[in-house]
């Protein structure tokens, strides 16, 4: 397990240092920041010294490696938008987006479980049906579309929720309801076919015959052979809700490091966007690495 975890960290090192090097020079192609935070009517010498302040004057290839010789210090640079350690602003923005990923993906899971689990059980019954209809439903709907037509419906015509903000529960409801959508649909689709196939091995069928009441066949004896392809599901979703909500959090306005992330590219805040990615890219580096430690657990057969 210790060569495997060394081996994924330092295969995750050098794709940190890869989407580093991608987001340096991309980032720099949005434009001059000059622009956005000069007068119109600044001197050169003004829009000179703002870039060398900055670290702007240099070639790519030197504000690389400076930036790298920071990095290893956990020095993240300054934001030029907030005057203040880029770190700082992202932290604040990630606590955000992982409550609201943590409590989605805890809805999500035990929902999804519980549904796909139950339709499995009788296939093409009642409940089968109607929970494949509405799981494919969800999963195909794109977020932003989602997003926007809850508002219109629950906020604009209907007044029950506020279109934006933190402040109560009730701002909560409606970026939790759309980012639940989606991942739902998928894992209740994961887990019903799972739980089809674990259904119908022989080790089950023996303990039917045995008398073995319906609960315990689905959630004790089938549901964790089931699970090893839904934790993996599972991992993926939580992975991309930590990126997809960047649409979510712009839309209802909410202050996670997907809208400080969106928000900074246009105010060409360059530290702050390389420090969200690189927080957000760890985050993801360590949700995988416990996905790989769940396999482990579930099945003693998975040794790394």
């Amino acid at each position: 397990m210790k060569s495997f975890l060394g081996k994924r960290a330092v295969a995750s090192a050098f794709s940190l240092i890869g989407l580093v090097i991608l987001v340096l020079f991309l980032s720099r192609l949005t434009g001059d920041p000059t622009d956005l935070y000069l007068p119109l009517n600044a001197t050169l010498e003004t829009r000179e010294q703002f870039r060398e302040v900055h670290g702007l004057n240099d070639p790519l290839i030197v504000q690389f490696g400076r930036y790298v010789s920071d990095l290893v210090r956990l020095d993240f640079g300054m934001s030029i938008r907030r005057g203040e350690p880029a770190i700082d602003a992202v932290l604040r923005g990630f606590e955000w987006t992982l409550w609201l990923a943590l409590i989605t993906m805890f809805l999500v899971t035990v929902l999804s479980i519980i549904v796909g689990s139950l339709a499995a059980f009788r296939v093409g019954g009642v409940f089968d049906r109607v929970a494949t209809f509405f799981s494919l439903i969800g999963a195909s709907a794109p977020d932003f579309w989602i997003a926007i037509v809850a508002i219109v419906i629950f906020s604009v015509n209907l007044g029950w929720v506020p279109t934006s903000g933190t402040g109560t529960i009730w701002h909560w409801i409606l970026p939790i309801s759309v980012l639940f959508i989606r991942p739902f649909g998928l894992i209740v689709q994961v887990v019903r076919g799972s739980m089809i196939s674990t259904l119908n091995a022989a080790y089950i069928k023996t303990a039917r015959a045995k008398g073995v009441r319906n609960k315990p066949i689905i959630f004790v004896h089938g549901l964790r052979n089931a699970l090893l392809p839904v934790i993996t599901v599972i991992g993926d979703q939580a992975a991309g809700m930590l990126n997809g909500a960047v649409i979510v959090e712009t839309v209802f306005g909410f202050p996670g490091v997907g809208k400080l992330m969106i928000d900074s590219i246009l105010q060409r805040d360059f530290a702050v966007v390389l420090a969200a990615i690189i927080v957000t890219a760890f985050a993801i580096f360590v949700m995988n690495i416990l996905i790989d430690i769940a396999y482990a657990i579930l099945d003693p057969r998975i040794r790394y």
